[in-house]
């Protein structure tokens, strides 16, 4: 029987795949005798041993827990005072309504219903955007 060239592309597939079979994993995946949770440790110092890693999170960890100042104390509130409501800016708006125009549309006299009812043309306003939006304070200051 004569051999055609689908049967040398099959064969030749054939010895491609199977020759991948061969490789071993731990050529191909070498890995060490550390666990996870040792690498862990290693590279965020949390170990016995620790290392220059563990020193210097430590050393971020605390500059983040300093206690604030004075200079801090006193410049915490001039940043949030636009923010924060009192007695002399609570009858004004901080949050402005941004414009959400109103679109009319004329919807043509039509059939309606299972039972072809007539229906009159007629008008109908609907606003542009979905959802009412607020701008921060002091991004809009005119009126609308």
């Amino acid at each position: 029987m004569p051999r055609t060239w689908i049967d040398a592309t099959a064969v030749l597939l054939a010895a491609v795949l199977l020759g991948g079979c061969a490789t071993s994993k731990e050529k191909l995946l070498p890995h060490g005798h550390n666990t996870m949770l040792d690498i862990w440790q290693q590279e965020t110092g949390g170990g016995e041993g620790g290392g220059p890693t563990a020193r210097q999170l430590l050393d971020a960890r605390q500059g983040l827990r300093r206690p604030l100042n004075e200079a801090d104390v006193q410049a915490t509130p001039a940043v949030q005072e636009r923010y924060t409501r009192t007695a002399s800016n609570e009858i004004y708006r901080q949050f402005h309504r941004l414009p959400n125009p109103d679109l009319v549309m004329y919807v043509f006299p039509h059939l309606a219903g299972t039972d072809p009812v007539p229906v009159p043309g007629y008008s109908t306003v609907f606003p542009l955007y979905q959802r009412v939006q607020y701008a921060m304070p002091g991004e809009r200051v005119e009126d609308y």
